[in-house]
C-alpha cells in the first residue's frame, strides 16, 4: 500500500472557491432562504478533518415551508398539469448544466465526500447527468393497460398511472450527487414534486444542483432542497402529513425507523438499504479477472458502497491464490486525499464513520479474525483506513454478519461444489442486496444466481445500468430503483371501468 503525502491544500479553481465562500441556504419555493432558526452547521473535508464551509440547518419549521411549496406546485401549479415532453426537456437541460460544470461538481464532490477525484470525474458526475437523460425518456412513456373483461357484461376497463404526489427524498453520503439524481430523475419524470434532504455530511453538490435547477427554469416549488440533520429535518420530513411518499437510501436501521413512522398515515415508502454482499469464486473461474474484480468490489469508494462485495467465498483449491492476489491488489492501492490525481483509496467520510470502521477492525481481531493485509488507520490527520482482508472469519463474528461500510473484506473458503450448499452459505445473512459470481461455467453461474437471495446478481463482473432495476431482498429494502420499475415507484395505479351496455 502506498500512502500519498497529504499537503495542507490543493489548488482550487475560482468557481469552487467562490462557491465555498457563499452563504449556503435552503432552496424552498424557488428561492434561497436561511433556516428560520438562523442555525448553520459545518461541512468537513474528510481528508483533513477541517471545516471548508457552513450550510443552513433546517428543522421542522423549514420542512413545513418546503412541503407546502411542493404541495402548491403539485396541486395548483403548472407542474401538475405538465406534459411528459415538457418535463423531459427540463430534465435534459439540467443534465446539460451538470455537464457544463462537470469539473466544478467533481471537485465539490471530492472535497465533501473524500472520494478520489478521478472517480468523481469518470463516474459520479457524468453518470448523474446520464441518469437524468435516461429518466427524461420515461416522462412521456408512463402508461396503463387495457384489461379484457372476465365476468359477464359489456365493460371497458383500463388503468392509468398517476404521480404519487409530493415526495420526501432522503439520501446518503456515499454518492451524494448520484443519489440525489436517482430520486429526482424518476420522481420528476413521473410528474411528482420533491423535497430533497441531502446527507448532513455531504450537502455541497446538492446545493450547487439547486442553483442549476433555478437557472434551467423549473417552476417554483417543484424541487426543494433542505440541508439539515436526520434527527431534525429528516424526521420532520418523514412525519409530515403533506408528504405522499418517502424515498430513502441509507442504513437498514434508519429504514426500519422510517417504516414505523410512516405506519400512522400509510404513506408510500421505498427503501434502498444496507448489504453484506457475497462474492463467490468457483474453482473454474478466470482468476485474472476475478481477483481484480473482487478487489474493486470491496475497495471501490473505500468500501462505502451498499452493494460492496464484503464477504468473499472462494473454493479451497484456489483460496490461497485468490486471497493472496487480492492482498497484492490492496498493497498496490494508493491511499491519500481525494483531490490528489494519484489517489485510489480516499478517506472515510467522517469521524463517526472512521470510528465505526476501526471499531469493527478491533472487534474482528478480538473475535479471532486473522488480518492478512491492512487493519490499521493511516496517519494522524483525516479519516484514512488501510484496505483490509480478514481471514478465518466464522458465522457469529460481527465483522461477518454486520455491514461495516468500509474497505474491509471477510474471506472464507468452501470445499463443496454443490451449488445449493454454496448458496446457503452465501445467503446466511439478514441482507439480500447484491451478489457476484465468478465462473467459466455459465450454466453453473445461472443456476447459482437462481439460488442466491439477492436483488442484483452479477456474473463475471456485470455492471450497473440506469435501465436495470436495483434493490434488495430481506432487510436490504423495499422496491426497485432504475428502469421502468424505478419510475413506477413514484406512481399510483388507478383502475377505470365503464359500463358500455
Amino acid at each position: 500500500m502506498t500512502v500519498i503525502d497529504r499537503p495542507q491544500s490543493f489548488a482550487l479553481t475560482e468557481p469552487v472557491r467562490g462557491f465555498l465562500k457563499k452563504q449556503h441556504q435552503l432552496l424552498i419555493g424557488g428561492k434561497w432562504v436561511p433556516a428560520l432558526s438562523g442555525k448553520t452547521f459545518d461541512v468537513i473535508d474528510p481528508s483533513t478533518g477541517e471545516v471548508i464551509t457552513k450550510v443552513a440547518a433546517a428543522d421542522a419549521a423549514d420542512i413545513d415551508l418546503a412541503v407546502a411549496a411542493a404541495r402548491r406546485a403539485f396541486d395548483h401549479g403548472p407542474w401538475g398539469k405538465s406534459k411528459g415532453l415538457e418535463r423531459a426537456k427540463l430534465l435534459w437541460k439540467l443534465a446539460d448544466k451538470i455537464d457544463e460544470h462537470a469539473e466544478e461538481m467533481a471537485t465539490l464532490e471530492t472535497l465533501d465526500n473524500g472520494k478520489p477525484i478521478k472517480m468523481s470525474r469518470i463516474a459520479d458526475i457524468p453518470g448523474s447527468a446520464e441518469n437524468l437523460r435516461y429518466n427524461a425518456g420515461w416522462a412521456g412513456k408512463i402508461t396503463g393497460d387495457t384489461i379484457p373483461a372476465s365476468l359477464p357484461g359489456n365493460f371497458h376497463s383500463y388503468t392509468v398511472r398517476e404521480p404519487v404526489g409530493v415526495v420526501g427524498a432522503i439520501i446518503p453520503w456515499n454518492f451524494p450527487l448520484a443519489m440525489a439524481i436517482a430520486k429526482i430523475g424518476p420522481a420528476l419524470a413521473a410528474g411528482c414534486t420533491i423535497v430533497l434532504k441531502p446527507a448532513e455530511q455531504t450537502p455541497l453538490t446538492a446545493i450547487r444542483l439547486g442553483e442549476f435547477i433555478q437557472e434551467v427554469g423549473f417552476p417554483e416549488g417543484v424541487i426543494n432542497i433542505v440541508t439539515g440533520f436526520g434527527e431534525t429535518a429528516g424526521v420532520a420530513l418523514v412525519d409530515h402529513p403533506g408528504v405522499d411518499k418517502v424515498a430513502f437510501t441509507g442504513s437498514t436501521a434508519t429504514g426500519k425507523a422510517i417504516v414505523r413512522a410512516c405506519a400512522a398515515t400509510l404513506k408510500r415508502v421505498s427503501l434502498e438499504l444496507g448489504g453484506k454482499s457475497p462474492t463467490v469464486i468457483l474453482p473454474d473461474a478466470d482468476l485474472a479477472k476475478a481477483i481484480p474484480g473482487a478487489s474493486r468490489s470491496i475497495f471501490f469508494n473505500s468500501g462505502q458502497v451498499c452493494a460492496a462485495g464484503s464477504r468473499l467465498f472462494a473454493h479451497k483449491k484456489i483460496f490461497d491464490e485468490v486471497v493472496g492476489g487480492i492482498a497484492e491488489e490492496a498493497k498496490r492501492l494508493k491511499v491519500g486525499p481525494g483531490l490528489s490525481p494519484e489517489t485510489e483509496i480516499g478517506p472515510l467520510v467522517s469521524e463517526e464513520q472512521f470510528q465505526r470502521v476501526t471499531g469493527y477492525l478491533a472487534a474482528g481481531a478480538k473475535e479471532g479474525a486473522r488480518v492478512m493485509v491492512g487493519g490499521q488507520s493511516v496517519g494522524n490527520r483525516g479519516y484514512f483506513v488501510e484496505p483490509t482482508i480478514l481471514a478465518d472469519t466464522v458465522r457469529d463474528m460481527s465483522v461477518r454478519q454486520e455491514e461495516i461500510f468500509g474497505p474491509v473484506l471477510c474471506a472464507m473458503s468452501f470445499d463443496d461444489e454443490d451449488l445449493e450448499k454454496i448458496a446457503a452459505e452465501a445467503n446466511d445473512t439478514t441482507y439480500g442486496l447484491a451478489a457476484t459470481i465468478w465462473t467459466r461455467d455459465i450454466s453453473a453461474g445461472h443456476k447459482l444466481a437462481k439460488l442466491l437471495k439477492a436483488g442484483s446478481i452479477r456474473i463475471n463482473g456485470g455492471g450497473l445500468d440506469h435501465a436495470v432495476p436495483f434493490g434488495g431482498y430481506k432487510q436490504s429494502g423495499w422496491g426497485r430503483e432504475n428502469g421502468k420499475d424505478g419510475v413506477e415507484l413514484f406512481t399510483e395505479v388507478k383502475a377505470v371501468s365503464v359500463n358500455l351496455s
